[in-house]
C-alpha cells in the first residue's frame, strides 16, 4: 500500500480541480488518480482496461467516491470495492452533493467509512478536503494485508 495515493472518482472538472486544489494547499499528497466514472474506478483498482499494467499491489490509502457517476454508479462501485479480498480495507469516503437519506442509508450499508457532502461555497469545500485528508491520509489507521 502506498501512503501517498489518493483515487478520486469524479465525473466534475470543477470538483476535480477544486479537490486537487485544497489537498495540494495543504501538502497532504504527492499523487491523485482521477477516475472520470465508475468504471474507470474499477478498472483502476483492479487492473483491467486500460489500467492492465498498473501494479495492483500498490493501493490508494483512500478513495474519494462521487455517488452520480456515469457508466458505473458509486454505490456500485462501492458495493465491488467491498466484496473483493483485496480491496475490501480500502478506505472509501462517499464525497458527493447528494443530501438524500437513501443515498447515505446505502452507502453505509454497502460498507462506507464515511459520508460527506460538497458544500457549494468554495472556502467550505476547501476546508471540508483539507480535515478529510488530515484525517484519512494522516490519523486513520486501516488494517495491512
Amino acid at each position: 500500500m502506498d501512503k501517498n495515493i489518493i483515487l478520486l472518482v469524479e465525473d466534475n472538472p470543477d470538483d476535480v480541480e477544486l479537490t486537487r486544489r485544497a489537498l495540494r494547499k495543504n501538502n497532504l499528497i504527492n499523487e491523485i488518480i482521477v477516475a472520470q466514472n465508475g468504471a474507470e474506478a474499477l478498472d483502476y483498482l483492479f487492473g483491467t482496461g486500460a489500467y492492465t499494467d498498473r501494479d495492483i499491489n500498490t493501493t490508494p490509502t483512500l478513495v474519494l467516491l462521487d455517488l452520480k457517476l456515469p457508466k458505473i454508479d458509486g454505490l456500485e462501485v462501492l458495493r465491488r470495492i467491498r466484496a473483493d479480498e483485496r480491496t475490501k480495507y480500502l478506505s472509501v469516503v462517499i464525497l458527493t452533493s447528494s443530501s438524500e437519506e437513501q443515498d447515505i442509508i446505502s452507502s453505509y450499508d454497502l460498507g462506507a467509512n464515511s459520508y460527506v457532502r460538497k458544500p457549494v461555497d468554495f472556502n467550505q469545500f476547501t476546508e471540508a478536503v483539507r480535515q478529510l485528508g488530515l484525517y484519512w491520509m494522516v490519523l486513520n489507521e486501516i488494517p495491512r494485508r
